[in-house]
């Protein structure tokens, strides 16, 4: 079991950038994979990106060379910086982690990106 909790969501305007951040409540060694899933008004949740625990990492096409997944073991912590952010990623973010047969989310942050 793992509680998770997002931060760094914010407004931002069209090219600008943000970092989220999701903070385990344990060690993130053990865990399969962590990642990022977002959900647009009206839309199904979608995978972002997700890095597994060799640190091998995986986008969703629509973010590829913009957004990059990264891990802290040491601080329990995955980001996710994103660049040159447009209207489209506009959502709540949320963080995931994949313990196996369960997984876990946190609450979310909003992301908001003006044009």
């Amino acid at each position: 079991q793992v509680q998770l909790v997002e931060s760094g969501g914010g407004l931002v305007q069209a090219g600008g950038s943000l970092r989220l951040s999701c903070a385990a409540s344990r060690t993130i060694l053990s865990i399969r994979t962590m990642g990022w899933y977002r959900q647009a008004p009206g839309k199904q949740r979608e995978l972002v990106a997700a890095i597994n625990s060799g640190g091998i990492t995986n986008y969703a096409d629509s973010v590829k060379g913009r957004f990059t997944i990264s891990r802290d073991n040491a601080k329990n912590t995955v980001y996710l910086q994103m660049n040159s952010l447009n209207s489209d990623d506009t959502a709540a973010y949320y963080c995931n982690a994949n313990l196996g047969p369960y997984g876990y989310w946190g609450p979310g942050t909003q992301v908001t990106v003006s044009s």
